[in-house]
């Protein structure tokens, strides 16, 4: 058993106000692997503290300075690989590959681009050539960030590491369900040799630590990546202290599959929703298919989908993990009933465990045929191995239905078209629009339209969230 029960706060390891032991499950075993602590209010409060006073030094430090203390951390998160990849593998149940190809190896690309950006970045400078005006970029201060369970990695590098170049200090909270990944990270920035209080880690639950965190007085900025639903809460409890909030939450993407696709237009689809057990927010849960090539398409779909292995986590190879938890289980099962109900056709996958699984919260990949956009799957964010395929007849009902949704984070379509392309990309709504399986590069803006979100992660874009702007007059 894993034990890592004490908080990072102010360059030290501290137990706990209160104990508050919390099991940590893999999710493809149902066994606990690892014990943590709930932190309390009084434990927030201390991190908080630390943050406040560390930013007065830590704001003034020059690029050079920050620099090389990233490029420390890059050093020991490589040599530290293997870590990482196996934390994140056992708590959110992501295959060994797949923990590492993706999840451990965005962790390490989004830290180089921002030093990147960091190193070219002018702070300060001249409004214009004629102007006695002075523009100034400033770290807007202390910044509450709390991080999901579905990128572990992933989100915690792409709010902090963009933090700490910006000159912020900072409490982080990872989920709770997938905390080890997070407490490895922080023995990173502990090793690196970051002062004392410009990071802090307290593990804990949303209701107590993330409620905490999201009106506290002395945060000046919370960055949350999670539900929609959570996202208005902490969006209202920010309210009172006028701070700044950004949100990255849900998403219910929209895949249209013109008839003039690329040949393997329809399985890649599926590829996609089904990689990281369709617990990815951007994910194109809904394929639109034009009625010409539909029943085709169905037929690849199906295929794709039943080709697809299902398998524990600590495996090598191409497959796919459990869902991260029983909560979450039970949520994607009780929606896969609720499509059947509604009427939709399960083509493939269903509610019952995979064949030689008893154990674990594996689900089959599942495609639905006959949907129609009303439906709760195809209104609800699954948040699992669930595609539902709708028909469509024109270019524009396409776009109207691929809009028609709450969410805005990630569109998709597929066409040879480039004219048709560029042109639909244009008018679907959304954060990001990946056209014929292309991918977004490290650096791209990452963030959503309507309830996925406000705000963006990633790049520059991301860095400057970090970053209050001042202008001065008469300078010259």
């Amino acid at each position: 058993m894993i034990e890592k029960k004490n908080f990072y706060i102010n360059g030290k390891w501290v137990a706990p106000v209160k104990p508050n032991d919390f099991d940590v499950i893999d999710p493809s075993t149902e066994e606990a692997f690892a014990v943590i602590s709930l932190g309390s209010i009084e434990d927030t409060d201390k991190a908080v503290s630390a943050a406040k006073v560390a930013f007065e030094t830590w704001r003034e430090t020059s690029k050079e300075e920050r620099v090389k203390l990233l490029e420390k951390f890059c050093e020991i998160y490589n040599r530290r690989w293997d870590e990482m990849v196996e934390a994140q593998s056992m708590e959110m149940g992501a295959p060994l590959d797949f923990a590492s190809e993706i999840h451990t190896k965005m962790g390490a690309d989004i830290s180089r681009n921002v030093i990147d950006i960091l190193k070219d970045f002018n702070f300060e400078h001249q409004f214009d050539p004629k102007s006695n005006n002075q523009i100034r970029y400033e770290p807007i201060g202390v910044c509450g960030l709390i991080t999901p369970w579905n990128y572990p990695m992933n989100q915690i590098v792409l709010k902090v590491i963009p933090a700490l170049a910006a000159g912020c200090t900072m409490i982080l909270k990872p989920s709770e369900v997938a905390p080890v990944s997070g407490v490895l990270f922080a023995e990173i920035i502990d090793e690196a040799g970051f002062p004392p209080g410009v990071f802090n880690l307290v593990n804990g639950n949303g209701e107590v630590v993330g409620n905490h965190i999201s009106g506290h007085p002395d945060i000046d900025m919370v960055s949350f990546t999670g539900s929609t639903r959570a996202g208005k809460l902490i969006q209202k409890n920010a309210a009172d202290t006028i701070k700044k909030v950004t949100l990255e939450l849900g998403g219910k993407g929209g895949n249209i599959v013109f008839e003039d696709s690329y040949p393997d237009a329809v399985r890649d689809g599926v590829r996609t929703i089904m990689s990281n057990t369709g617990q990815s927010c951007d994910a194109p849960t809904r394929m639109l298919v034009q009625r010409s090539i539909y029943d085709r398409a169905v037929k690849e779909a199906v295929d794709e989908a039943n080709k697809i292995k299902v398998d524990v986590a600590s495996k090598k190879g191409d497959h796919i993990g459990p869902l991260v938890s029983k909560v979450q289980y039970d949520k994607v099962i009780n929606l896969i009933n609720e499509g059947i109900k509604e009427g939709a056709t399960l083509a493939a996958g269903g509610p019952d465990l995979p064949n030689g699984l008893n154990k674990g919260y594996f689900v089959k990949p599942t495609i639905f045929t006959d949907v129609n956009n009303d439906m709760k799957i195809a209104r609800e964010e699954i948040f699992g191995p669930v595609l539902s395929i709708i028909p469509f007849d024109t270019e524009e009902e396409a776009i109207k239905i691929t809009n028609d949704t709450s969410y805005g984070l990630g569109n998709y379509l597929q066409t040879e078209d480039k004219d048709k392309a560029k042109r639909v990309a244009r008018k679907v709504r959304a954060g990001t629009v990946y056209i014929n399986g292309q991918g977004a590069e490290t650096g791209a803006p990452f963030g959503g339209f309507k309830q996925s979100g406000n705000g963006r992660e990633g790049g520059l874009w991301g860095f400057t969230e970090y970053l209050e702007v001042k202008a001065i007059t008469g300078w010259n």
